[in-house]
């Protein structure tokens, strides 16, 4: 489905009321009212008893109408949905909003009839249980809301109408406008990532709101709300924080891993803002309509009464920001203009006397200060001074300030208690004014976390994993061997291979089935240990401890033996049904100075694999210090996942305990999604403890958890490539491959990755003016973090770019990338190969390899902009089967497009 025909739902020519009925206060009634007073399309209503509505005529049904509907609402019984969506589709509408509810879900309901006929016909369905949705600057309202809503930069996605309605209430209270609002219900069809990659796209629409009780498709979700959140704000509320998770979880990852840490982990990876409440919600939105991007977490809070100070200082510091040191320039500044009872200091108390003057100097005097990020204002009412003047002295400077600063520095205001027009005047001058001083701080803080999250997406993670090659074939052999003895959980043996194979640290484990056994294994690891650890070894025990499965501090073959029969003794007594293979033998790590760390990988039924990182130990559950985050991850994203933690800061050191080395543990972290990624079996990892300290991390215990069935537990909509129950797609290491070019040199061919960012600035000196000029259509200078951080950092799931490197000196000889529309349909393919390398066939080589990959991904087309001069460029893409047009608006540009499928098949490639 094109999401051109999302499109439909904003900016209809004419929409058609299924179901519109005189019965006041009837859903078909009040949704006909609102229709009614739609400016810009044609209103039709149908009703099979016909007559009129408010002086509109009715039509008997959807083929009596005298034009052709491109949106259709329905707001009939669900017996009579499926045929009114019928009706709709052979008239040629493009979309329908489902008002009805009650359609039922899964094989055999109303609603999987309803979704075929409408797939039938080619359209977008929004609901069913929906409220509708209003579009604002087309002045549509195809709902049943209580008001239309104003124009304005805000949109609103929902899967709870009450939430659209209550929204609508605090807008026309705060003149907050919208490009959107939409119900969309049960979701029978579009959803979240649909509407997501709408408004990213929509340039009236600032910031996007979500209302989120559950998503249906994580993957189609997460592909979405990243592109969105690279382009604008996306503020999320999440319902259901508390809820129990419904399964029950065989590891400690599985137990830590709860439905709403899942959730969190989802938002922050994709760079939502994530906010509790309706009342943090709206403070976010009147943040985020009204004040520009924050440069820093350095808040300046200016009040007329103390204990108001002190409150937002302590939010303030609550929720992670700082105070900012005034300046010796503003201290003098706020001396000369303030009485000598001022606070001296920040929160900068100008005491509750304080009139417009003061209000006026120390906002001026801060706004000034470079030290100074943001400012907070706030004023108690007194009678010893007008709270109105005083804001009309804030609004003025602030008006000053914008007139000629090149960088706008944010302004909140919290008039408290206020009802003499101060508000209003705030909101003229574009100064968002919340209700209280926590609410303030919550909205600048808001602007904080908005621009952290920003330079997260955009970050470039170190290339730390340079030469790290997995043995996958050791892992995927091991895991296969496993799975055809029909077990769920590896051995002790095979958990140290695969963990081995991906050089994550772990201790030696040897299988002893008898006595004999252990006496020559606990001689082999007593030659380098003094102790050794005995555990039982079941696939039917998997927390040892709990059997009384474990000794320690074994320092002879004459205890090992004691110690396996004591603890096989135990076992068979307390698990009598379990199989016993006998015990593990295991070096004993004495370090008195270390930390207990745990990490693995739990498996969420809707996001997948989810790596979980914190305190170790036994009592895991009970400390509950953890951190989770979805894989794949980087370098900066497992820095992050430790940093997130309590244990960290055991981690930093203290007193006589030196730091752990932290990126020692984040590539292990790394090594670990790569894990989990590369071999779909895997369920769940469980590695605690991790003894972690200045000289060493190593995993002691290790349990992996394995399954045959390798399919989401959701099905994904999305493109299904890749990992199949992965929420992110991961590197696809399957597309790396090496040529040789007709020159002799020898290329690695692989996908582009991040880290790759500091192999663009040398390669772009190389090229030539005019190759760069034929490149990006202008005459390029040079070419900063944000632009090159764009092209390195790909979502899988919607774009692809190969790059091919000189084995021999590791420079970037060239690159070739596919931008996937958010339909998978189409996409746009861009290329550039280094100027001394014209006529070696890098540039053919790489344009076939993204054709194939577009084959393979199931695109339609390929298309791209040349311009006319770049005759080789043209004659390559004719030589591929390309067909050019010139661009009806810029005749210096050809459009060049390919059908995927012809392509293939005039190669013989079956696709």
């Amino acid at each position: 489905m094109s999401q051109e025909q999302i499109d439909v739902f904003f900016n209809p020519k004419a929409v058609a009321l299924i179901g519109a009925s005189r019965t006041s206060g009837s859903v078909g009634a009040v949704t006909a009212a609102n229709l009614a007073a739609t400016a810009k399309a044609r209103v039709l209503f149908v009703n099979p008893h016909g007559g009129r509505i408010d002086g509109n005529f009715v039509f008997g049904s959807v083929a009596e109408l005298p034009v052709a509907p491109d949106l259709g609402v329905v707001a009939v019984p669900p017996a009579a949905v499926e045929e009114a969506v019928d009706a709709l589709g052979r008239r040629g509408a493009r979309g329908a909003v489902i008002i009805t509810a009650g359609l039922g879900r899964g094989p055999g309901s109303i609603a999987e009839a309803v979704l075929a006929t409408a797939r039938r016909h080619g359209m977008r369905l929004i609901g069913p249980n929906s409220i509708g949705l209003i579009a604002p600057p087309a002045g549509l309202n195809a709902s049943f809301a209580q008001r239309p809503g104003r124009p304005g930069d805000l949109a609103l996605i929902s899967q709870s109408g009450a939430i659209i309605t209550s929204v609508l209430d605090w807008a026309e209270v705060n003149g907050v406008g919208f490009t959107g609002l939409v119900s969309i219900g049960d979701a029978l069809d579009v959803g979240f990532a649909d509407l997501l990659d709408h408004f990213a796209l929509d340039h009236r629409t600032r910031a996007i709101l979500l209302y989120v009780e559950a998503i249906r498709d994580a993957r189609a979700f997460m592909s979405a709300a990243r592109a969105a959140a690279r382009m604008k704000p996306v503020v999320v509320i999440k319902s259901g924080r508390h809820e129990a998770a419904a399964r029950a979880a065989a590891s400690h990852t599985g137990a830590l891993a709860g439905v709403d840490a899942v959730y969190d982990a989802a938002f922050r990876r994709a760079g939502l803002l994530r906010v509790r409440s309706l009342d943090e919600l709206f403070a976010a939105a009147e943040t985020l309509t009204h004040v520009p991007r924050l440069s820093g977490r350095r808040i300046a809070i200016l009040t007329n009464g103390g204990g108001a100070g002190v409150m937002a200082v302590d939010t303030l510091v609550d929720l992670g920001g700082s105070l900012a040191e005034l300046s010796p320039d503003t201290l003098a500044a706020l001396d000369a203009a303030l009485p000598a009872t001022w606070s001296g200091a920040n929160p900068i108390d100008i005491i509750g006397d304080a009139g417009p003057e003061r209000y006026a100097a120390a906002t001026t005097a801060l706004l000034a200060d470079r030290g100074v990020d943001a400012i907070v204002a706030i004023n108690c009412p007194t009678a010893l001074a007008s709270s109105r003047e005083a804001a009309e002295a804030v609004v003025q400077a602030v008006t000053a300030h914008r007139a000629n600063a090149f960088v706008k520095k944010p302004v909140m205001a919290a008039w408290l208690g206020s009802d003499d027009g101060s508000e209003a005047l705030f909101t003229a001058a574009h100064i968002p004014c919340l209700s209280s001083p926590n609410r303030a701080i919550q909205g600048v803080m808001h602007l904080v976390r908005y621009n952290e999250a920003q330079e997260a997406l955009t970050a470039t993670p170190p290339d730390l994993l340079a030469g790290f090659a997995p043995d996958r074939e050791t892992a995927r052999r091991t895991i296969r061997r496993a799975l055809e003895d029909e077990r769920t959980w590896l051995t002790a043996s095979e958990v140290a291979d695969v963990l081995a194979a991906y050089e994550i640290p772990a201790l030696p484990a040897i299988l002893c089935a008898d006595a004999f056994e252990a006496v020559d294994a606990a001689k082999t690891l007593l030659a380098s240990y003094k102790a050794v650890v005995a555990k039982i070894a079941s696939p039917d025990i998997i927390h040892k401890s709990d059997v009384g499965g474990v000794e320690l501090e074994l320092s002879t073959p004459e205890a090992v033996i004691h110690a396996m029969r004591r603890i096989v003794g135990r076992a068979r007594d307390m698990r009598p049904e379990a199989r016993i293979d006998g015990i593990t033998l295991h070096p004993m790590v004495i370090a008195p100075k270390a930390v207990e760390l745990i990490a693995g990988v739990a498996d969420d039924p809707l996001f997948g694999p989810v790596v979980v990182f914190g305190r170790g130990g036994t009592a895991v559950e009970v400390i509950d210090d953890k951190a989770l985050a979805l894989p794949p991850l980087d370098v900066n994203l497992a820095l992050d996942l430790v940093a997130r933690t309590r244990v960290s800061r055991q981690i930093a050191g203290y007193r006589d305990r030196k730091p752990v080395d932290r990126e020692a543990l984040a590539i292990l972290l790394v090594r670990l999604s790569l894990l989990v990624a590369e071999h779909p079996e895997i369920r769940e990892i469980d590695l605690n403890p991790i003894i972690a300290d200045a000289e060493r991390i190593v995993v002691v215990d290790a349990r992996i958890s394995v399954a045959a069935d390798t399919s989401p537990t959701i099905v994904h909509e999305a493109r299904p490539a890749g990992h199949p129950r992965l929420a992110i797609r991961p590197y696809p290491s399957e597309w790396e491959s090496r040529i040789t070019l007709k020159n002799g040199m020898a290329v690695l061919m692989r996908p582009l990755r991040p880290e790759d960012e500091r192999l663009y600035p040398p390669f772009f000196a190389r090229m030539s003016a005019e190759d760069m000029r034929l490149r990006f259509f202008a005459r390029v200078r040079e070419f900063g973090h944000a632009f090159i951080a764009r092209l390195t950092q790909i979502d899988y799931a919607r774009a692809m770019a190969f790059i091919a490197i000189d084995e021999a000196t590791g420079e970037m000889l060239g690159a070739v990338r596919l931008h996937g529309d958010p339909d998978g349909v189409t996409g746009e393919y861009a290329i550039a190969v280094r100027s001394d390398l014209k006529g070696a066939g890098l540039g053919w080589a790489l344009m076939r390899r993204i054709i194939a990959f577009a084959a393979k991904e199931g695109y339609g087309r390929i298309r791209g902009e040349v311009l006319r001069e770049n005759r080789t460029m043209l004659a390559m893409c004719e030589a591929l089967g390309f067909v050019a047009v010139p661009e009806p608006d810029a005749q210096e540009i050809m459009m060049v497009t390919l059908d995927v499928r012809s392509a293939m098949v005039a190669e013989g490639v079956t696709v």
